[in-house]
């Protein structure tokens, strides 16, 4: 209330008003927490990280391009600890140009089947 963030609520029985979490969820529930079976607390609190670090560090996405979030994060940001001049070229060539729609880079395309 300080801050003036205002609380949303989804509707009960609606939760296609919240796609993305509904989607997170479903992998979540399907990929870990039907498949495990948790001995203690601290075992259920290793495996739910071990699998938030590959979900966000390791797992290549549909929505970035098949890319981890961290490909996809350095792509915007450069990647820490280059030279400014490379040996083969003066800089990696940008993922999409303001000449055409879209990106040629092997790394953006989204492998078809």
């Amino acid at each position: 209330d300080d801050s003036g963030v205002g609380w949303r609520y989804i509707a009960p029985g609606k939760p296609q008003q919240n796609g993305y979490n509904e989607s997170f969820n479903g992998r979540l529930r399907d990929e870990l927490l039907n498949e495990t079976l948790f001995r203690s607390l601290p075992h259920a609190r290793a495996v739910l990280e071990t699998w938030r670090r590959d979900y966000n560090e390791r797992r290549p996405h549909s929505k970035l391009g098949w890319m981890t979030p961290r490909e996809y994060a350095s792509a915007f940001c450069g990647e820490t600890g280059r030279h400014a001049a490379q040996a083969d070229s003066s800089a990696h060539r940008p993922l999409a140009t303001h000449q055409h729609q879209g990106s040629n880079q092997p790394r953006t395309l989204v492998l078809a089947g």
